[in-house]
């Protein structure tokens, strides 16, 4: 079996700032040709979106894919509610662990696996202002190691 080609369209790096992601499902969305055809050129954006179970069904809120230029009258909108398409064992399992406290869904990215689209989704908790202020502390240290080892290395 031949591996498929993984394209990044979209990604969420607020996410990950924002939230602790304890796991990650991919799924993949219901979408018309137009749309398919908008992001092939990259016009998505999932920064506001989030997601719900809803009546053993999972929706993404919010994720923008731009109209397609030469769409006319085929275009739908924008910021329409899109379906994803995931195995009723994870919707179950997943709709379990939302319903606890303190959990959510949110589209970490979106990409081409093959020909087909996905959304990469993470079930995550709420940072509060001190983890993100570590966050912040660790990655500062990070790149001040990397800047002295740069430094060090050119001499």
């Amino acid at each position: 079996m031949a591996r498929e080609s993984v394209k990044l369209i979209a990604n969420n790096k607020k996410a990950y700032h924002d939230y602790f992601i304890d796991e990650t499902y991919e799924a993949g969305i219901a979408l018309c040709g137009t749309e398919v055809k908008s992001l092939r050129m990259g016009k998505c954006s999932i920064k506001e979106s989030f997601i719900r179970v809803e009546n053993g069904e999972v929706f993404i809120y919010g994720m923008h894919i731009s109209p397609y230029e030469k769409g006319n009258i085929f275009n739908k909108d924008p910021l329409r509610v899109k379906k994803l398409l995931v195995h009723r064992y994870e919707i179950n399992k997943i709709g379990g662990k939302v319903r606890e406290k303190g959990y959510t869904l949110v589209p970490l990215r979106v990409y081409f696996k093959g020909s087909l689209v996905k959304v990469e989704i993470g079930l995550a908790r709420g940072k509060k202002l001190y983890d993100k202020r570590q966050d912040i502390a660790k990655k500062d240290q990070r790149r001040e190691a990397e800047k002295e080892f740069k430094v060090k290395n050119l001499y």
